[in-house]
């Protein structure tokens, strides 16, 4: 079986890689897009597969290969990032890869900025919320964005959240432009399909203020993001990172009033039903404290925490500056409150009645997770998620710690029975 040899292109059209000359000189096949194709001297006697669909080509590229044919398939940038090396190793083809520079490195080459700690994600052909979402959680995230899909979208999703946006079109081109905007302004304008987008937190690395305009650099690089796959890595099934501080944690690690906080044990099981993972939003109802919501962000979910007290609410603001993670404040009384926030993908009700549980199904998040003292109270919340169409399950959590006594014995002293009831949509 013969390889294939995976070329990335420069879309500005800088010389390609020296290593393409003698594999394309010994191609029997060559596939790419129509301005891949026409951008690098295709021998006379090989056979081309201009991309629309892959599947055809991968059937071809599969023939070649069984039948000794070497094969060079032309992309954009890194085909690696977000590239079509995926579906080709899908296919079981055996691949050498020459990258070119990503139009994620370009841009953020263009802004001057360095991306180390950025993460990486992709709003092309699925449901870009889990993009947004990420963009919501970390503080530092590029997005290759799609028609529909893009700046305008997602900064009209990151209106409430402190962020900088940095929309880069045409990478490469001599209409090569780099916008700092707001979430805003991003909403308000149309932009050229496609483009990367840049999402900041304030603080998290030096750039251009919104409105300032970046001019185009004299080196090119790749602007293409119409790969002929969507595969790569995808934030709405990225495994989060476990906190080096960990999860569950003692009270006396957040700041609290008269012990008005979700008791380590019970926060464990209430965090696992939630399922906090980058990509998701989750909803902190009745934050107290705000350590639900703030464990789930250090798990990797964006996370709206809504507290009627303002006192608390800045408990909320404090504790996660102390444990370095964002967690946006909505001070207001629920359900009133919940009126116009974003949906979200699960929600820990830790304060509120009936009213408030009536409205959080009515948004319809995968899982509603929460916390009954009140054995009085349990009854309705059942029957009212399985009227709503959830499967329903449930904890009573009684945790007795270990407690000194005099003359060095110890005593278990019980903390106050919880329930825990978790709903989930089928």
């Amino acid at each position: 079986m013969s390889g294939v040899t995976v070329v990335g292109l420069d879309a500005a059209g800088a010389p390609p890689h020296p290593a393409l000359a003698p594999v394309l000189a010994a191609a029997g096949l060559v596939v790419g897009a129509a301005r891949h194709l026409a951008a690098v001297p295709v021998p006379a006697g090989a056979d081309t597969i201009t991309l629309g669909p892959l599947a055809p080509a991968l059937g071809r590229l599969a023939e070649a290969a069984d039948a000794g044919v070497p094969a060079v398939v032309l992309a954009s940038g890194d085909p690696g990032l977000f590239g079509i090396v995926r579906r080709l190793r899908a296919a079981g083809l055996p691949l050498r890869v020459v990258p070119a520079v990503s139009s994620v490195a370009a841009a953020f080459a263009r802004a001057g900025l360095p991306w180390d700690g950025a993460a990486v994600v992709s709003a092309h052909g699925r449901d870009p919320r889990a993009a947004l979402n990420a963009c919501r959680a970390l503080p530092l995230v590029a997005v290759l964005t799609a028609p529909g899909a893009g700046a305008a979208e997602l900064g009209g999703g990151l209106i409430g959240w402190s962020r900088r946006l940095l929309v880069a079109e045409h990478l490469g081109t001599a209409a090569e432009r780099i916008r700092a905007v707001t979430p805003e302004q991003a909403a308000a304008e149309t932009w050229a399909d496609p483009h990367v987008l840049l999402s900041l937190a304030d603080g998290a690395t030096a750039g251009p203020a919104p409105a300032d305009v970046v001019p185009a650099a004299s080196a090119p690089t790749d602007g293409a993001l119409d790969r002929a796959t969507v595969g790569g890595m995808r934030a709405d099934n990225q495994p989060a990172a476990a906190p080096a501080g960990g999860w569950a944690l003692p009270e006396d690690r957040y700041a609290h009033r008269d012990s008005m906080i979700t008791k380590s044990e019970v926060r464990a099981l209430v965090v696992a039903r939630l399922r906090p993972r980058l990509g998701r939003l989750i909803w902190d109802i009745g934050a107290g404290s705000g350590s639900v919501g703030i464990e789930c962000a250090l798990l990797g979910a964006a996370v709206l925490a809504v507290e009627q007290d303002p006192e608390a609410g800045a408990t909320v603001q404090a504790n996660a500056a102390a444990h370095a993670v964002h967690v946006r404040l909505v001070t207001g009384r629920a359900p009133a409150a919940l009126a116009d926030l974003p949906e979200p993908d699960a929600v820990f009700v830790g304060g509120g009645g009936v009213d408030v549980l009536t409205a959080v199904v009515a948004r319809r998040p995968e899982r509603v997770v929460l916390t009954l003292a009140a054995l009085d109270r349990v009854a309705p919340a059942v029957g009212l998620l399985r009227a709503a169409g959830y499967t329903v399950e449930g904890s009573q959590l009684s945790a007795a710690r270990l407690a000194d006594l005099p003359g060095g014995s110890i005593r278990l002293a019980a903390t106050n029975p919880v329930v825990v009831l978790t709903g989930e949509r089928q």
